[in-house]
């Protein structure tokens, strides 16, 4: 019975270390991600578990935060540099989903964020067609 139940869990593990390598996640363990990372999150938000993955030389967790999705980026050291919040489209600036309207005609928004950079300035995203159109605060077209 021993020998089949750890046969059960190295299969399941070996399961998902595939499907995650499939899909081109990167996920880094909380052991991977430097202390002053982990530290700086768990005291941002309150908690301590997240997915990480390495952003270029920053590290990125997503988690759940206040009941929606939610990432935030840190720097090496552990500095914040940006927050991004999943929204529901119907919060998007009114001149961002015209700019969608008229310029991706038929387009759905499949995702919404909200993002806040370190300085506090906001930003919105939209995901149409698998690429990301971002608007400033008011919903003006930045790229």
């Amino acid at each position: 019975m021993k020998k089949l139940m750890l046969s059960a869990i190295a299969i399941v593990s070996m399961c998902t270390v595939s499907l995650a390598q499939e899909h081109g996640e990167k996920k880094e363990k909380a052991v991977n991600v430097p202390a002053a990372v982990t530290s700086a999150f768990a005291k941002q938000f309150g908690i301590a578990d997240a997915d990480w993955e390495k952003e270029g030389a920053n590290y990125e967790a997503e988690f759940e935060h206040n009941k929606k999705e939610t990432s935030a980026v840190f720097s090496a050291d552990g500095k914040l540099l940006e927050t991004e919040v999943e929204i529901p489209v119907a919060e998007l600036p009114a001149a961002a989903m015209e700019y969608i309207k008229k310029n991706h005609a038929g387009a759905t928004v499949k995702e919404a964020a909200k993002i806040t950079n370190a300085a506090g300035v906001v930003t919105y995203e939209a995901e149409i067609k698998g690429k990301d159109l971002i608007f400033d605060a008011k919903g003006n077209f930045i790229k």
